[in-house]
């Protein structure tokens, strides 16, 4: 039973209906494994043991009866430590906060009800607001596959514990690429829906670039958690109806027009990641799929300007607000974020221009989508940053502190295209061991797309679920 930790989430509930195993056991299996890598990978925040124990005894009791069997009844399932639960101790990720959670976000809600066996919450950089996983309050949190390396932000404990087995599925949200940048700096699968199809706790529900999400060691597994996440709530008025879910066993991609684009225009792509990209594509072509190679007119300096409009007036001025009140006992980039918030939330008609700026980014995207089914382009630029790396300094002319960022992560356009349904997959390694990963980018709304197109590179050229080491 030693290695129960290494099964997808699908094959443990089908071994649990079986019989063959016990929620008690897949949960003591998810305890020893982080016992043992945990020192290192440092992806939890807490532990829930003892609530987590009697909740797999509940969950055993009801396989054995054969009744009221939930979709995710006895599996190990890590929560974010931002998604809040009536009652818990929430902190952000900061020295500054400490609190008691009032409410319990929707995707929460859904996953308890669902039957998971929640034993731990995960790391978050400060307030979730960069793409990799250090603060003053948690430390370094470090990639299962070369511990040198970050795990990606802001859930990068959820990908770091997906990676090294100490959870079957793990939570995340994305309002810059925080699902799909830990997904593949761990060598998993993340997948951003569209805005509204997974509700959101008020007031982010109202931003646009914010959405709640899974994270899943495989396509089939974060099909199943994303058919228990999605659908319509009462306290999202942006959740979309009628609740649509992704097939579990997609046909296959025969005749599909992929895009394939391995800088989306605008990134200076390290190149073992465009050959890797590259690699997806030959796969898919393998598989049946017609994927042409193309060009995007985006600037990287566009992107980001726009982007940074839009999180000035918003989660920005959040963070600006924070560092008034709480100055140095912030970490050096949430500090960074609210410098670069003040000055855009003091620039002029920024907010507008965001607009403007957004529809630019579309318009050769919407065109895209007139010929081809999907887009698929890399996640990250760059085959890893070090881990505790705040990756601040200035790249690009007349930028701010964050630039270096922007140059690395190739996630926020998609955020800016917030209706479009994006799955990040693996792609490969690098020769400094760790993973990339692609994006594929849907059309509008079309969600099952993606699933299809990413159960094909997983058929074709399947991926190491879990770090040999941890």
């Amino acid at each position: 039973m030693s290695d129960l930790h290494e099964l997808s989430a699908v094959e443990a509930l089908a071994r649990m209906r079986a019989k063959e195993v016990s929620p008690v056991e897949l949960l003591d299996a998810v305890l020893a494994r982080a016992a043992a890598v945990e020192g290192t990978v440092n992806a939890f925040t807490e532990t829930r043991e003892e609530e987590a124990s009697a909740a797999a005894r509940a969950s055993a009791d009801r396989y054995a009866r054969g009744q009221d069997v939930r979709p995710l009844e006895g599996l190990p399932v890590a929560l974010k430590e931002e998604l809040p639960v009536e009652g818990w101790r929430m902190r952000h990720g900061s020295l500054s906060v400490d609190e008691i959670a009032g409410t319990t976000a929707p995707a929460a809600e859904r996953i308890l009800a669902a039957g998971a066996v929640v034993h731990a919450r995960t790391t978050t950089p400060e307030f979730s607001c960069t793409g990799y996983t250090h603060s003053k309050l948690w430390g370094v949190t470090r990639n299962p596959w070369n511990p040198s390396f970050a795990v990606g932000g802001s859930s990068g404990g959820s990908g770091a514990s997906l990676a090294s087995g100490t959870s079957f599925l793990a939570s995340g949200s994305d309002i810059g690429g925080s699902i799909r940048l830990p997904a593949s700096a761990n060598g998993i699968v993340g997948f951003k829906p569209p805005h509204g199809r997974v509700p959101v706790e008020p007031p982010y529900n109202l931003d646009r670039y914010c959405h709640d999400g899974p994270l899943a060691r495989t396509v089939g597994d974060c099909a199943l958690f994303e058919n228990v996440l999605a659908g319509p709530h009462p306290m999202d008025v942006t959740s979309l109806r009628p609740k649509i879910e992704v097939p579990l066993e997609p046909e296959g991609v025969a005749g599909i027009r992929i895009a394939l684009s391995t800088d989306l225009g605008a990134w200076d792509v390290d190149e073992e990641i465009r050959s890797n990209t590259r690699r997806v594509g030959a796969v898919l072509e393998e598989a049946g799929a017609v994927v042409e190679e193309i060009e995007l007119p985006w600037t990287l300096g566009e992107v980001a300007a726009v982007s940074r409009a839009h999180f000035g007036a918003i989660f920005g001025a959040e963070i600006a607000e924070a560092s008034a009140r709480f100055g140095d006992l912030l970490c050096d980039y949430t500090l960074a974020w609210a410098e670069e918030a003040a000055g855009f939330a003091a620039t002029p008609g920024a907010f507008l221009h965001g607009l403007e700026g957004e529809q630019r980014l579309w318009e050769p995207v919407g065109r895209l989508f007139e010929t081809f089914d999907a887009l698929i382009g890399p996640t990250w630029a760059v085959p890893g940053i070090p881990a505790g790396d705040s990756y601040l300094g200035t790249l690009l002319d007349g930028g701010g502190p964050n630039d270096r960022q922007y140059a690395a992560m190739m996630t926020t356009p998609f955020n800016v295209l917030s209706p479009c349904p994006v799955l990040a997959v693996p792609s490969g390694f690098t020769a400094n061991g760790m993973p990339s990963g692609v994006q594929i980018v849907g059309r509008t709304y079309e969600d099952a797309s993606v699933f299809r197109i990413g159960a094909a590179v997983e058929r074709t050229r399947p991926w190491a679920m879990i770090a040999p080491s941890g």
